[in-house]
């Protein structure tokens, strides 16, 4: 028995030592084979000399006086520097859209020091990637994307790049966290690294060990300007497929779904009834757009989106950017407490598209209050006189809260006067008795959350407030 228990750890140990690949004496042939790949980009810009505003006035009376008019301000050259590496021997290019945002002129020096102009093909601003073509009559050193969903918090990673102007720079670190958020745009989904990156480094690669482009250095968090180690870098994953539709229509066409969403908290989870805490929830359907085509409701949580589980709210976001316009999608919702599959034939995303929800017109029944103690809210049916106290609109329909207790559960939840509840538990309610009695059927059914749809000032949003013991 003790030697099988033995076998058996030694089995597992010898598994775990097959996954995580130790670093190596030196990474010297690693970064011998990717230098020549990466290169250096330097934009030039023409901007206007700046004056201050009296200097500006004293100036244009000075000429006025004399009767000429006032010389134009003077334009200088600036400059910038950045990083990028080479995606294809023709001469494509990948860097960041920040690097060369705004610049009239790219050049492009390559490990030899040979330059060359660059034209761009096309620019993220959302994933801050871009995409650049030189024209070279030799074949270049090029690398290939790595599968970033492979890697791992521990892995041993590569950052080559371009700080201060310095030239082709190597360091070394692991990969300190993923999935990060760093507020920069819609699909931040970032890999963090310790391995030193400054600034230059920006647009340059980060390669796992087998020599793979994991990442594109983008960002740092530093007080000082300079290196703490913690670095960002968008992973090869999202950057790929990015640089793919770049380099195929010169933009990104993003999937569109149709729906605004929220994240699905602890409590909330607990209140739509989940075994656990994910999923993104449909807080608004837009009217006509793919969602609503086929057939997700709002109150909907979405679970799976394409055979991928919605592990978070910000994850489906991203999930769909990525799904090619079109397609038609199995999603598997959480609905009133069993899984529903449905099929999503998904709309291309527009600039101008917002997901908002219409709400039909509700027939005003007779003048009803009520108080709900176990949630500390006072409700009022929807009057003519209620929807001018509170400034509802026409359309809307539901449950107004009227007064909140400033020690009970919903004000604890940023619950207000003039807020609508539309649905309690994903059930429509257009009475506060109907409220109550969905409160009490939560209690008796053993539940300690009630969900509540609430819409406020044109937006909607699901709420988890705690049933007070009474």
């Amino acid at each position: 028995m003790l030697l099988g228990l033995a076998a058996f750890a030694l089995a597992i140990a010898v598994s775990f030592a097959a996954q995580a690949r130790s670093a190596p004496e030196s990474f010297a042939d690693l970064a011998e084979k990717l230098l020549p790949s990466v290169v250096n980009i330097a934009t030039t810009q023409m901007v206007d000399t700046q004056r201050s505003e009296e200097f500006e006035e004293f100036f244009k009376e000075f000429f006025e006086r004399r009767g000429t008019p006032p010389p134009q301000p003077e334009r200088r050259r600036s400059n910038s520097l950045g990083s990028g590496f080479i995606i294809d021997s023709s001469g494509y290019i990948v860097t960041n859209n920040h690097v060369i945002a705004e610049a009239d002129e790219i050049s492009v020096r390559l490990a030899d020091n040979t330059m060359l102009e660059a034209k761009l093909v096309g620019r993220d601003e959302k994933t801050d990637l871009a995409l650049l073509k030189v024209e070279t009559d030799k074949p270049l050193p090029a690398v290939a994307w790595g599968d970033s969903d492979k890697t791992r918090i521990g892995d041993w990673v590569v950052a080559i790049g371009n700080p201060f102007g310095l030239g082709g720079t190597v360091t070394a670190g692991i990969v300190s966290a993923r999935q990060r958020d760093i507020n920069s745009g819609p699909y931040d989904d970032f890999l963090q690294t310790d391995a030193a990156i400054n600034r230059g480094n920006s647009g340059g690669p980060m390669f796992n060990l087998d020599g793979k482009v994991v990442g594109v250095n983008t960002a740092i968090f530093s007080p000082s300007g300079g290196s703490v180690g913690i670095g960002f870098a968008i992973p090869s994953t999202l950057a790929g497929n990015v640089i793919a539709q770049l380099r195929s229509h010169g933009e990104v066409r993003r999937g569109w779904l149709g729906v605004r969403i929220q994240t699905v908290t602890d409590e909330l989870a607990e209140g739509l009834r989940l075994d656990r805490t994910y999923g993104a929830l449909v807080a608004s359907i837009t009217p006509g757009g793919p969602a609503e085509k086929a057939g997700i409701v709002q109150g909907d949580v979405v679970l799976r989106f394409d055979s991928r589980e919605v592990s978070d709210m910000r994850k489906l976001p991203r999930m769909v950017a990525e799904t090619p316009i079109g397609k038609a999608v199995t999603v598997v919702v959480w609905r009133k407490g069993k899984k529903v599959t449905v099929k999503v034939n998904l709309g291309e995303l527009e600039e101008e598209q917002i997901a908002k929800a219409s709400l039909e017109t509700g027939k005003i029944e007779e003048e009803t209050t009520g108080k709900i103690s176990d949630l500390g809210l006072a409700l009022g049916q929807i009057t003519p006189e209620l929807r001018q106290r509170f400034e509802l609109e026409e359309k809307t329909k539901g449950v107004v809260i009227t007064e909140v207790d400033e020690g009970g559960s919903a004000a604890d939840k940023g619950l207000r006067p003039g807020d609508v509840i539309v649905e309690v538990d994903q059930e429509e309610v257009s009475s506060p008795s109907e409220v109550a009695e969905r409160v009490e059927k939560a209690k008796t059914d053993g539940f300690r959350v009630v969900t509540l749809l609430v819409y406020r000032q044109g937006d909607f949003q699901w709420i988890a407030v705690r049933i007070d013991k009474s």
